[in-house]
């Protein structure tokens, strides 16, 4: 039996924080936002929507900053485009955001996939970004190498990913398959579980992010992003977007991982920190998998106040 469509009400989860659209670059995007001060634009993982980040919501406003979560295009109650999942997209929706936000720059704080878009920011739109912190996942470079290593067949290094998460981004390539898995049964609950460390999620996330990746449209958008990613490996818009890349940023970038994170390695972290020419730090959260901001958030929180801090 299929599992029933949610409503998108589903994901305006009540709070402390303000829920708002906002029309930037072609799109409207559901935030929630939090405090005042300078902004800390924080962008949500796979398959997962703005409320990852509650913790944080609640904690940067109390130490002075305007904290704001967004639906990245294609989740919770963002517009659901048929195209624009790809990272120079994501790119220019966050900067586009930034600016409709009333802002001239912000600190983007990414985790997962949207640490694809934190890395790309400073090199696509670096009049947005005054500094990047990146969760869980290595630098786009990084990945497109393991990506083009991996389907040519090559071993492995050091600097490439798990086999097993290789194997998870190509199977995405799927058409159809890899949505109904992800909404039917305990598909989300399966996702989580398997980049998580003992003990996360509980059983009320596992049913907030279930609901949410129920909305109609979200699966398919959620997994699009998955699918340029790999396929950018090989096409001309991902070589484009690897030429823009290659030079690096210098603007403060601060890499968060997980100790049991098996998407992102010590020596992927080591390698994309390659590409961080600025200020520059690296911190691993002991016993947390991917999912720190909710696997760790006390902390998540201590580490990102004290670096914007020191920014």
């Amino acid at each position: 039996m299929a599992a029933p469509a949610t409503d998108v009400s589903a994901v305006l989860v009540e709070g402390p924080w303000r829920h708002r659209l906002v029309a930037a670059h072609g799109a409207r995007f559901h935030v929630a936002e939090l405090g005042s001060g300078p902004l800390v634009l924080l962008l949500h993982d796979f398959p997962q929507f703005w409320w990852a980040w509650r913790a944080q919501l609640v904690a940067l406003a109390a130490a002075g900053y305007r904290a704001v979560a967004m639906d990245l295009r294609g989740y919770g109650a963002s517009d659901k485009p048929p195209r624009g999942y790809d990272t120079p997209t994501s790119a220019a929706d966050a900067a586009a955001l930034v600016r409709a936000l009333g802002e001239r720059d912000a600190v983007v704080v990414g985790h997962g996939v949207s640490g694809r878009t934190a890395w790309a920011l400073p090199s696509l739109h670096p009049g947005q970004v005054r500094a990047v912190a990146v969760v869980g996942a290595a630098h786009p470079l990084v990945t497109h190498r393991v990506l083009l290593d991996r389907l040519r067949g090559g071993g492995p290094d050091g600097a490439r990913g798990s086999l097993g998460t290789t194997a998870a981004a190509l199977a995405r390539q799927l058409p159809v398959l890899p949505e109904r898995r992800l909404v039917h049964g305990d598909g989300v609950e399966r996702v989580l579980r398997s980049r998580s460390a003992p003990g996360w999620p509980h059983p009320r996330d596992v049913e907030r992010y279930a609901q949410a990746v129920r909305v109609p449209f979200v699966a398919h958008s959620a997994l699009e992003h998955h699918r340029w990613a790999a396929r950018s490996a090989v096409r001309a818009d991902g070589r484009r977007f690897a030429a823009a890349l290659r030079a690096g940023t210098r603007v403060p970038v601060l890499q968060v991982r997980g100790e049991l994170d098996p998407t992102v390695g010590p020596a992927a972290l080591a390698a994309s920190g390659r590409y961080a020419h600025g200020p520059h730090r690296v911190v691993q959260v002991p016993g947390a998998g991917h999912y720190v901001p909710e696997e760790a958030p006390e902390r998540l929180t201590g580490v990102l106040t004290g670096w914007l801090a020191g920014l």
